[in-house]
């Protein structure tokens, strides 16, 4: 029995040494063109999951009105077109090098099926190792929650906040 522990601690010891050589000598990809390591993805899904169901907000304090969408919209095309895109017009550099790839929010269904709870905590916190930077130091709730409302409710917009999206970005 002694022996089958002693063997058990070592071949941990030689996994950890391992998967530690693989970082510290430069073997794990870390250019955004290389493909993920394995699990990278579940892992961090699953962890994005978890951490977002538990933290989000539940009460959205602002009303889904024509104002707020407004203001979302030009705070958007500020803080977040650059990668994430605006309706009509095509995908920035910034956007096409960044790995993971950042989605764009008015292709397909974005995140119009996501409480709007989970997008706040998306802007105010950031996610990890992805390049989605947190907002919560140089945005207010207000602002951050007008952008929640705006992306929660992107499948509903009147013309006038889409021609707010649609104008085209400054070069």
């Amino acid at each position: 029995m002694a022996k089958f522990l002693f063997g058990f601690i070592v071949a941990i010891l030689l996994i950890v040494a391992g998967g530690l050589a693989y970082f510290m000598l430069g073997l794990a990809p870390v250019a955004t063109a290389a493909p993920p390591m394995p699990f990278e993805t579940m892992l961090a899904k699953a962890a994005l999951a978890k951490a977002v169901s538990r933290e989000m907000p539940q009460a959205v304090p602002l009303t889904a009105s024509e104002s707020n969408f407004t203001a979302g919209a030009q705070l958007y095309r500020i803080d977040c077109a650059v990668c994430h895109g605006l309706p009509g017009q095509t995908q920035t550099a910034i956007s096409k090098g960044e790995f993971p790839k950042p989605p764009q929010l008015f292709k397909g269904k974005g995140v119009s099926d996501d409480p709007p709870g989970e997008t706040y905590w998306k802007i105010a916190n950031g996610i990890r190792l992805t390049g989605m930077p947190a907002f919560q130091q140089s945005l207010s709730a207000e602002q951050m929650w007008q952008m929640s409302l705006l992306l929660a409710n992107s499948e509903k917009l009147s013309d006038n906040v889409t021609a707010v999206l649609r104008a085209p970005l400054p070069q």
